[in-house]
């Protein structure tokens, strides 16, 4: 399926993000629908997972980001339900400085082994615009209704 659709912008323009091929057989990552926020990985190598076990699983691509946004890997959740495969630092940021190889942190937390092929879809990324804070520090902060009161303290 191709992208050849429009993609909606609410809020912000979309950004133009630089896509460098490591590997030519594999895909450019795309959106798969019209409604989707994240385009798939695909894996550059093969990897076997067993219960606990983590790899670094390298996507073949690499990217240059416009100042002001991020790249959010996530897990896909299809991986996720039928395997138990998920990202150990989901989301895990792509800065906007990083030139390297894109690469995913995966882990199973499932019985059982799964057995990742090269050019398999492993994660997906999603486009985030970002803010950058300055910090002042302060010696008091303000009161809220809420105040300290955190793990749990709004409901359960």
């Amino acid at each position: 399926m191709s992208s050849s659709f429009e993609l909606p912008q609410i809020g912000y323009d979309k950004p133009m993000i630089e896509v460098k091929r490591l590997d030519k057989d594999l895909p450019l990552p795309k959106y798969e629908t019209q409604g989707a926020v994240g385009m798939d990985l695909c894996a550059a190598e093969n990897a076997m997972l067993s219960r606990g076990t983590v790899r670094i699983v390298p996507t073949g691509i690499a990217v240059a980001i416009p100042e002001g946004w991020e790249i959010q890997i996530r897990p896909r959740s299809g991986l996720a339900a039928k395997a138990g495969v998920t990202v150990v630092n989901a989301p895990g940021t792509i800065d906007q400085d990083y030139r390297g190889e894109i690469k995913v942190i995966l882990t199973k937390i499932s019985n059982g082994v799964v057995d990742i092929k090269k050019g398999d879809r492993i994660a997906q990324m999603v486009v985030c615009p970002v803010g950058i804070a300055s910090l002042v520090e302060v010696d008091e902060l303000s009161d809220t209704e809420r105040g300290e009161d955190g793990f749990g303290s709004t409901g359960s």
